[in-house]
């Protein structure tokens, strides 16, 4: 940490000169239309806490969004045109231009600009076009892992060890990944070799030929029958592993060969949930006995459950924290590994750095992956039994990217230094507090409200969704779905007070439609 600050502070005057010599051509790129040097030293000032949730993380950011266009605009169809020649372009959401995206505001080729609550599908963690990840990124150590990619398991850079330096509280150990289906996928395969190693007595005891020469043919004792158990309208990823215990849609499970593993089902909770307590309660017991039988009784079983603290694909799902607390002591007592999948949650979004903070767990999950607002990916741990006892058996030649790890620290130093955890719970309740009365405004159009206490993430089932999601763009929202009514909030951590007027002002603006 020490070296990369240094080396950022030796890039500063460097990255000044550049910003004066290129600000002509930068107020007429950036959305802000100011000079981004103005927002780096905005961004570097220390300002109290207290003070710091009023203060514009980018002072230069739009006032509101410009919509001058209906969208996608004549440009952006043009671009769309020449992308589906040669790309895959059905699932587009609109055609953006990045050099002019700065804050919480996402831009198009049509100039049309929009407060942006989705933030792809809540991967930007501090906003676009941020200077502080821009110095970050012009640092020499950045230079380096980019040109100079190194295949990490043979070849590991001379700082790896100071780069990996944040982890979830008893979780001390990273094995590094590229995305989030590839972090769990890893985590399935260290719970699975944890779980043999167990079976033959310890990490000393040799393969016997007859696995060696079964595992070739994919077949019991070296390919074992066990199974990782997920949940009903789960989602973990879309390789061959995760997404077997992928759940929350059948488009991203047809034709694709997938293993016999089980489902449990995830709590169904009623709102408000003050007024269906004791229900919710029932529900989420029966949930755990399911679980609890399953570990039992599966033909092929599971050497480890894994979940989301929110199901945010499948429909923004949330169990309370004695849930989480019950399946902690469920996995412990059947001796059977817990995966908590923090993809989406993890990174600040609920308020806490990582959500399964708000559970009050006696002892921390076995594993943890991450990807998305980390810009990187991978699984934490702290058992030193999850490390396989063999070389070469959690291998591959990239094993993560240190570009993006660099990035990872820099958006890390940005959240601290700004209070940007903080910044999201605070500004979390007042949305859902004004989320709350435009329910009671509009109880049609914001139906099973849910979130509170977990910072912007936030959700509400719509009864006409998708017309919503498509009618916020015109009123210069970007917003997204989950599951198959779900509306869901991923803002950035910038996104304050203010941000959240401008946004349910459009809301209603959509619901008087």
């Amino acid at each position: 940490m020490a070296s990369f600050l240094r080396s950022a502070a030796r890039m500063q005057p460097t990255f000044s000169r550049a910003i004066r010599t290129q600000a002509p051509m930068a107020r007429r790129s950036m959305a802000s239309q100011t000079p981004p040097r103005n927002a780096t030293a905005a961004a570097m000032a220390q300002a109290p806490v207290s003070e710091a949730y009023e203060q514009p993380y980018f002072p230069d950011e739009p006032t509101g969004p410009m919509i001058r266009t209906e969208i996608p605009g004549p440009e952006s169809k043009k671009a769309i045109v020449e992308l589906d020649k040669i790309f895959e372009t059905r699932s587009l959401n609109m055609m953006t231009n990045y050099q002019n995206s700065y804050g919480n505001y996402i831009a198009d080729l049509d100039g049309n600009v929009l407060l942006d609550v989705y933030a792809q599908i809540a991967s930007i963690p501090v906003g676009y076009s941020n200077p502080s990840l821009l110095l970050a990124a012009t640092s020499p150590e950045m230079v380096s892992a980019i040109i100079n990619r190194p295949a990490m398991g043979n070849f590991p850079q001379h700082d790896w060890a100071e780069i990996l330096e944040t982890a979830p509280k008893g979780c001390n150990q990273v094995f590094t990944a590229l995305a989030g289906s590839d972090a769990n996928e890893l985590a399935y395969k260290a719970a699975f070799m944890w779980r043999r190693r167990q079976q033959r007595g310890g990490p000393d005891v040799e393969f016997s030929p007859e696995e060696i020469s079964s595992s070739m043919m994919n077949q019991s004792p070296g390919s074992p029958n066990m199974s990782i158990l997920s949940f009903k309208t789960a989602f973990h990823g879309r390789l061959f592993g995760s997404l077997s215990t992928t759940r929350s849609k059948p488009i991203h499970k047809l034709d694709i060969p997938a293993f016999d593993w089980p489902q449990a089902s995830f709590p169904a909770l009623k709102y408000p949930l003050e007024q269906h307590a004791e229900e919710n309660a029932r529900e989420e017991q029966r949930c755990l006995e399911e679980v609890e039988n399953l570990l039992q009784t599966y033909h092929n079983p599971p050497a480890a459950v894994i979940i989301e603290p929110i199901q945010s694909e499948g429909g923004d799902n949330h169990a309370s924290p004695a849930f989480f607390q019950g399946l902690r002591e469920v996995t412990r007592k059947n001796n059977v590994l817990l995966i908590v999948d923090e993809v989406q949650t993890g990174v600040g979004a609920t308020g806490k750095f990582w959500a399964h903070e708000h559970w009050g767990l006696q002892d921390p999950p076995d594993m943890v992956t991450f990807s998305k607002k980390a810009q990187t990916a991978g699984y934490y741990f702290g058992n030193p039994e999850l490390r396989p006892n063999k070389p070469y058996r959690q291998f591959n030649t990239w094993m993560g990217d240190p570009a993006r790890a660099l990035l990872f620290r820099a958006i890390i130093q940005e959240i601290e230094r700004l209070h940007l955890v903080e910044n999201t719970a605070h500004t979390g309740d007042y949305l859902f507090n004004g989320l709350q009365e435009l329910s009671k405004k509009y109880p049609k159009e914001v139906q099973n409200l849910r979130g509170k206490g977990q910072g912007t993430f936030i959700a509400w089932d719509s009864p006409r969704r998708d017309e919503v999601l498509k009618k916020a763009k015109g009123v210069g929202i970007n917003i997204g779905g989950s599951g198959e009514k779900a509306v869901r909030l991923r803002p950035m951590l910038i996104f304050q007070k203010k941000h959240a007027d401008i946004l349910m002002d459009g809301l209603e603006k959509i619901f008087k439609s």
